[in-house]
């Protein structure tokens, strides 16, 4: 009988066998549109986010407030486990950047149920530079 073990795992490859795979470059990236700071977009679409959304608020209620800037591919709303509420944010995705900077600019301040909910972008490929007031 041998008295070598076979380990199974993640935790017993060997060294080299994870450096040739971070070597190899594998990994998947989205082109830049342009170089610098600015918004950046997702893999399916542009993606914004909504701060200060009511805790009581649905996805129709989101949708029907921001579907009048174009058509919205999706629609997250991360919910607390213990009430069920909404956590106060939520991410609209939009197809084009036109119709998500139209969002930003509409939405931003106003309000959402009873509340006055924030609006920018979720993704950034680098600092946004705001005019100073």
């Amino acid at each position: 009988m041998s008295s070598a073990r076979k380990q199974k795992g993640r935790g017993f490859r060997e060294p080299m066998e994870v450096e040739d795979r971070l070597q190899g470059g594998q990994f998947e990236s989205l082109p830049a549109d342009k170089a610098g700071p600015g918004p950046a977009k997702s893999v399916e679409g542009w993606v914004v986010l909504v701060t200060g959304v009511h805790e009581e608020a649905q996805e129709e209620d989101v949708h029907d407030a921001f579907a009048d800037f174009g058509d919205v591919k999706n629609i997250y709303m991360n919910l607390d486990r213990r009430t069920g509420f909404v956590k106060g944010y939520a991410l609209v995705e939009y197809g084009t950047k036109p119709e998500a900077q139209a969002a930003i600019n509409e939405m931003d301040g106003k309000e959402l149920l009873t509340q006055v909910v924030r609006v920018s972008w979720a993704f950034s490929s680098g600092p946004l530079r705001r005019a100073r007031r």
